[in-house]
């Protein structure tokens, strides 16, 4: 008799989108089966799917706990987990959750510098007279504004793959850069980027800040933005401890410490609407203590129309896309590719969840 075919493991994609890259994930994975599903945004993981898979990869499709026992491994699309932390999978398994942190620094590093480039050098009104035909220099309504960004101080709270992106293109833009984390990182080899690289990015050893700070309370935050910051990058992730861990005392402290004849500082959020006291930065975009903000995230998403922070002065919104590109799902099964390696080997494995902390 010959021998019985060896039975091959069984990767599940879960998604609420028509999903397009089951020939990559196949080309990436020709020892696994592969099938896909599409499920309404946080529906749950039919039992009959749940129970063929091995390996699942989803952005918030999770199985029932009584349909994971063969799982090894859940990979997340997404890099924050917070959408799905209330789900029994967290709480009554201990399968390896992983996630995509890592590959979302380059599309949001970009997002960043446009935001910032688009109000430093005030495109919105070329836009404006490019449509109405307009041959407009405006030199005496925006001479006086109009600014570059070398020499200007960034902080960036939260120094993970997405900050150290943000950091790198901004030290080439001729910007000082100051890291707040939330435990202390005072030696090289603590400064170091152990996670997910996209290659040719980032900040690996950790060396582009002239300072490292960090803390979780007010007094180690305020210290921080004490430092006078032209910009001041939010890339925490949500946790009850950062919830509105910015707000009105924040602001006025970055406002009375910006620096002589530099613009008001300017705040981008990229991490969780909620991490900001929302009602406190129209207060301050409104009075002028902030001279601007662009924002991914709002509280609640989808923003409401009659909203007012659509009509906050100096401004920019979009709809949490800071982070998409055509590289995106190729990337994150480059980290389901890696863990699974080093699944198999028994080792640690990258951007793994870790329960107790809760991301």
């Amino acid at each position: 008799m010959g021998d019985a075919p060896t039975s091959r493991e069984h990767l599940l994609i879960a998604f609420y989108q028509d999903n397009s890259r089951l020939l990559e994930a196949r080309e990436k994975f020709p020892q696994l089966d592969i099938s896909t599903v599409k499920l309404e945004f946080g529906a749950p993981i039919p039992s009959e799917l749940a129970r063929k898979a091995t390996y699942i990869v989803t952005l918030n499709n999770l199985p029932k706990v009584e349909d994971a026992e063969n799982i090894k491994l859940i990979h997340f699309i997404s890099a924050g987990l917070d959408h799905s932390l209330h789900n029994p999978i967290f709480k009554e398994t201990a399968i390896p959750l992983t996630s995509s942190s890592g590959i979302h620094g380059p599309p949001i590093a970009e997002w960043t510098v446009m935001n910032w480039l688009v109000a430093s050098r005030k495109y919105a009104h070329a836009y404006e007279n490019q449509k109405e035909h307009q041959w407009r220099k405006d030199v005496d309504k925006h001479f006086e504004s109009i600014h570059d960004q070398v020499g200007k101080k960034v902080g960036i709270l939260g120094y993970g793959s997405i900050g150290r992106q943000i950091g790198r293109v901004a030290h080439a833009l001729g910007m000082t850069v100051h890291a707040y984390t939330a435990s202390p990182r005072p030696t090289p080899s603590s400064r170091r980027d152990t996670g997910f690289i996209v290659p040719g990015t980032g900040d690996a050893e950790g060396t582009i800040p002239v300072s490292w700070h960090h803390g979780t309370d007010k007094e180690s935050i305020h210290k921080f933005l004490s430092l006078g910051f032209d910009h001041l990058v939010i890339a925490l992730p949500l946790t009850p401890q950062t919830t509105r861990f910015i707000g009105a005392e924040e602001f006025a402290l970055l406002s009375a410490n910006a620096l002589p004849k530099h613009p008001k500082p300017y705040i981008t959020n990229i991490s969780r609407g909620k991490v900001l006291d929302q009602d406190a930065l129209i207060a301050s975009l409104e009075s002028g203590e902030l001279g601007g903000a662009a924002l991914d995230v709002t509280d609640p998403e989808p923003l409401p129309a009659d909203h007012p922070l659509w009509d906050a002065p100096n401004v920019q919104i979009s709809p949490h896309v800071s982070s998409l590109g055509v590289e995106y799902f190729s990337r994150t099964l480059d980290i389901f590719k890696e863990n699974l390696g080093r699944l198999q080997k028994g080792e640690n494995l990258i951007n793994e969840f870790q329960r107790g902390k809760g991301y």
